[in-house]
């Protein structure tokens, strides 16, 4: 009798098994990489201070589990401020899950400080007198010791489909600092730490009433709904959804992937 060509035989099952547990053996060990990272800001020099527009911040890092206890309610604070209006009566579920991300071993955190201790370029001398008289009126969140925080990032490496990327969990900016060029300057950081950790693009999620947030990562940054977000799926459910997943990729293989689909 003729073997039926069409139908996998044992071997090529055990091979088509091997090079999967390889495939997510070699994921694995890139988010590991990244992860025992000491730093993973120490490798980009110029984007440790923001000097422009008036501004004058210091960049520093920081994980989920070496959060002072003035950082913590710092950042809680910030979201309460920026996200209680956009998740509505569904804030109180969603602070206590922002609370246990906060602290999560693989949290990564870009924290901005107001550079109280030095001056601004020439340049900028002008505008960060103005900036200054209005920031002097403005009361911070910030109630611990050294210099005032003023912005957060809060990032981590995952695998979407198969595919390693860095997501960013929280991009947080107080109101003395918004509209002078920090998110992008931030958002482009993560781009630069994804590239360099291998990551194959960026993901974050936005809430759809949060409309600022989803014109800026859509016109402004040039990201993209994701294949994986809720109004991609095609249903009821999906429509009804309050978020979007947005993300920017790195290679067509990845844009294919989770921009336009074509997932497996």
């Amino acid at each position: 009798m003729e073997r039926n060509s069409s139908k996998p035989s044992s071997k090529d099952k055990k091979q088509k098994r091997k090079q999967e547990l390889a495939r997510k053996k070699a994921l694995d060990d890139l988010l590991k990489v990244a992860y025992s990272k000491e730093n993973l800001l120490a490798e980009f020099p110029a984007f440790l201070k923001f000097q422009r527009n008036g501004l004058n911040l210091t960049v520093e890092y920081a994980t989920g589990e070496t959060l002072s206890s003035s950082m913590k309610e710092y950042i809680m604070k910030l979201c309460t401020v920026n996200m209680e209006v956009p998740f509505g009566e569904d804030w109180p579920q969603e602070q206590k899950n922002k609370r246990r991300e906060m602290v999560s071993a693989a949290a990564r955190y870009i924290i901005l400080r107001q550079n109280t201790g030095s001056q601004v370029d020439a340049k900028g001398e002008a505008e960060a007198v103005e900036n200054e008289s209005r920031e002097k009126k403005h009361e911070g969140l910030w109630l611990g010791e050294g210099d005032p925080v003023v912005a957060f990032v809060q990032f981590r490496f995952m695998i979407e489909h198969d595919v390693p990327v860095l997501y960013v969990y929280e991009l947080q900016l107080e109101s003395c600092v918004q509209r002078r060029g920090l998110g992008r300057f931030l958002m482009q950081f993560c781009e630069l730490i994804g590239r360099k950790n291998q990551m194959k693009g960026v993901m974050l999620t936005v809430q759809k009433k949060n409309t600022g947030a989803v014109n800026f990562y859509l016109s402004k940054l040039k990201y993209s709904v994701s294949a994986l977000s809720p109004s991609r799926w095609g249903t009821v459910a999906g429509a009804d959804a309050n978020y979007e997943i947005l993300c920017k990729t790195f290679d067509p293989e990845t844009k294919a992937m989770l921009e336009d689909g074509f997932l497996e």
